[in-house]
């Protein structure tokens, strides 16, 4: 993303054992985030149940139909003057409401267990139990240079319906005649077993790579500029993403720091500074982007994630109502974005190959096409015609930020946009409304 409120974050250590154990603490509305704890030195995993509907689906379904997908491995580098890639014909919806202003308050949350494992914390200190955002009999994850594409069945010649990023996660039914049997987030068929790490190896490669994460339990949620419910609202997200944890465990020593290095005196008006101090527990720091903000406890749940596949079902060419709408060159545009997806986030980069930053990878891709937008996300927003939410189509531009643009990306369709998104994440797809949108921008 561009130059902007880029703020340091804090790192917390890794632990070094993965222990499976199965089940959760999950908040409701109004109620407390609730995260066990358990003495040990090294790591507690449970896995939550985001697939129970789709699990006991597969594991008995009958293959009569033919109803499965593969995966493939698609080069790490593709050439910027490459050839537009074939993209499937439709996406599976996934888009979100209209934000709804919902604040969670901090106060009173005696149910909140105070989370540890911050590189500070001493070693005799109780290290949370971690929980991964994925159940499975047998893990996989996949091992390949950027992404990977999921079919409907067991051929290289089958419709597309969904996308994996390197490292993502999924869980393996069966291998037979080299394609594996599996379900990532909503998408499920077959995938070819060399791209994926199984058994013991996919463990310990998930311990690597598993990211500390949080969800929002309720539909959106106010994150802000400082730990308290009195201090701004920074930006809205959503239960559509999950959001990295810059700083799960706060102190006062830390927040003195960050105050005088990143907040404005103005923006400490109004706050009640002990009572702050008092209820850090209560908070954490999260990533948007490359941006940070605090986000309360209560309307959160913490997990380790691995990256699920997401969904290509509808039509990439059509408008987010699922008219057909938009044009033949917004679909190639598509199609060419899609090509960079797990390439590298680079800040200031322009290379779609090598790495790039959220307004380098919108502008590198319009440029493909004959089109010149202007370096920054600002400018690009300047330069795009306004549309009305609902009215988007593929190839219009989300922009994002507080207060100002910070952030673009590219609308794929039915509520969701790829974006060049973090340095942890690279080049991603989102819901087009993980966080509120200042604008949305038409360029054809």
């Amino acid at each position: 993303m561009d130059k902007g409120k880029i703020l340091t974050v804090a790192g917390f250590a890794v632990a070094s054992a993965f222990v499976v154990f199965l089940g959760h603490a999950v908040s409701t509305q109004g109620s407390s985030a609730a995260v066990n704890e358990k003495p040990m030195a090294g790591l507690v995993v449970a896995f939550e149940k985001y697939c129970d509907k789709i699990l006991p689906e597969l594991s008995g379904e009958a293959d009569e139909d033919g109803d499965v997908a593969d995966i493939e491995e698609v080069s790490a580098e593709p050439s910027a003057q490459a050839a537009v890639s074939s993209v499937p014909a439709s996406q599976d919806q996934t888009a979100t409401a209209t934000a709804v202003e919902t604040d969670s308050t901090a106060a009173g949350n005696n149910g909140t267990t105070t989370l540890t494992g911050d590189a500070a914390t001493p070693a005799a200190t109780e290290e949370p139990e971690f929980k991964l955002n994925l159940v499975y009999d047998r893990l996989g994850v996949v091992k390949v240079k950027n992404y990977l594409n999921v079919r409907k069945k067991p051929s290289e010649d089958s419709k597309i319906v969904g996308k994996m990023t390197n490292n993502a996660g999924c869980n393996v039914y069966s291998i037979k005649k080299g394609w594996a049997k599996i379900v990532s987030g909503q998408v499920r068929g077959y995938v070819k077993a060399k791209y994926l790490i199984t058994d013991d190896a996919a463990e310990s490669k998930a311990k690597e790579v598993a990211t500390r994460r949080i969800t929002v339990t309720t539909e959106t949620l106010n994150v802000r500029y400082l730990p308290s419910i009195d201090a701004n609202v920074y930006d809205q997200i959503s239960a559509d993403e999950e959001y990295r944890v810059a700083k799960e465990n706060l102190s006062k020593s830390w927040l003195d720091q960050y105050i005088s290095k990143y907040v404005k005196k103005s923006q400490l008006k109004g706050i009640n500074m002990d009572s702050m101090y008092a209820d850090l527990d209560n908070w954490s720091l999260i990533a948007i982007d490359n941006e940070k903000a605090f986000i309360s406890k209560d309307f959160v749940e913490f997990t380790y994630n691995l990256n699920r596949a997401v969904t290509i079902k509808q039509s990439e060419g059509s408008s987010s109502d699922g008219s057909t709408g938009s044009s033949s060159t917004g679909s190639s545009i598509v199609a060419y974005a899609m090509q960079f997806l797990g390439n590298r986030y680079v800040y200031g980069g322009t290379s779609l190959t090598n790495g790039t930053d959220c307004s380098g990878f919108t502008m590198r891709i319009y440029q493909h096409f004959g089109y010149s937008l202007p370096r920054t996300s600002g400018a690009q927003a300047s330069a795009t015609k306004s549309v009305s939410p609902g009215q988007e189509r593929v190839g219009d531009l989300f922009f994002y930020g507080s207060g100002s643009v910070s952030h673009v990306a590219l609308y794929i369709g039915n509520g969701q946009i790829i974006h060049a998104s973090n340095h942890r994440d690279g080049i991603k797809i989102s819901s087009a409304y993980y966080r509120k949108p200042i604008k949305i921008g038409r360029v054809m």
